[in-house]
């Protein structure tokens, strides 16, 4: 695993020159996908899953499972500095927003019914993420175009 790293600081014309429309409207606008539409919704493999604006390391496969909500779901982080927790209350619910420590980025959402050993649900954006397959295969998580 590697080190959280330095904090990234972009001006927001950076930030969309380097993502796809998709990823700029999720990771800066704190948009969400359509559920059941990313790529690593359905990723079954064993690696590590990136935030897709750094490059920072955020969630292990191991801590990965099907809650059925349409995003995919971990009951960890890899450390606890990978990401910030805000407090959340758009659209009148009161949520806990998941941000990338190392970039700022809008990366899901996490609740409290989760499974076993943490009781977390770390529902995060498949276009949020990048995938580090074991082994080095990456992959994205948009729906391929």
């Amino acid at each position: 695993m590697q080190l959280a790293q330095k904090t990234i600081e972009k001006s927001e014309e950076e930030w969309e020159q380097i993502l796809t429309p998709e990823q700029y409207h999720v990771l800066r606008q704190k948009g969400t996908e359509r559920p059941f539409s990313g790529n690593l919704y359905y990723n079954k493999e064993k690696g590590v899953y990136t935030c897709a604006a750094c490059g920072q390391e955020l969630f292990s496969s191991n801590t990965k499972f099907e809650s059925g909500s349409g995003w995919p779901s971990f009951y960890d982080v890899i450390s606890s500095d990978r990401v910030r927790l805000k407090e959340d209350t758009s659209y009148f619910m009161n949520r806990i927003e998941v941000v990338c420590s190392r970039c700022g980025s809008h990366l899901g959402h996490v609740f409290e019914d989760g499974p076993a050993p943490t009781g977390k649900r770390y529902c995060i954006n498949s276009v949020s993420l990048n995938f580090k397959k074991e082994g080095g295969e990456s992959k994205k998580g948009e729906e391929e175009k």
